[in-house]
């Protein structure tokens, strides 16, 4: 019995260690609408995201990751490459160009909303 008891406490310390490197983050990223949407939650889709929401009228994504797949700051980057940039990184100037005009946040139009 004691044995059992070890076994399972065992188990469920390596559970829990597991599991603590799954972490959420929620940082600022610019956009307009809903194609600026699905663009920066698809940009997100990499390796290691486990689910991005981006909330159009806060301007912010909720990320949740692991932790020993990727880092917060790649996944930003990423998001910065697809013409969106985050609180922390600055977009890619040829993806922001190449944005429809609807998402382009910077133009003088998105910035009278």
């Amino acid at each position: 019995m004691k044995t059992i008891i070890i076994l399972f406490s065992l188990l469920c310390s390596l559970n829990m260690m597991a599991q603590s490197t799954v972490k959420t983050a929620t940082f600022s990223v610019k956009g307009n609408c809903g194609e600026c949407k699905e663009r920066i939650e698809n940009a997100a889709d990499i390796k290691g995201v486990k689910n991005c929401v981006w909330d159009e009228a806060k301007k912010t994504v909720t990320v949740t990751y692991n932790s020993d797949k990727v880092t917060q700051e790649q996944i930003e980057k990423a998001i910065a490459k697809s013409g969106h940039a985050t609180q922390n990184q600055k977009v890619d100037p040829a993806a922001y160009k190449a944005l429809p005009a609807c998402c382009k946040y910077e133009s003088a139009d998105c910035k009278k909303k």
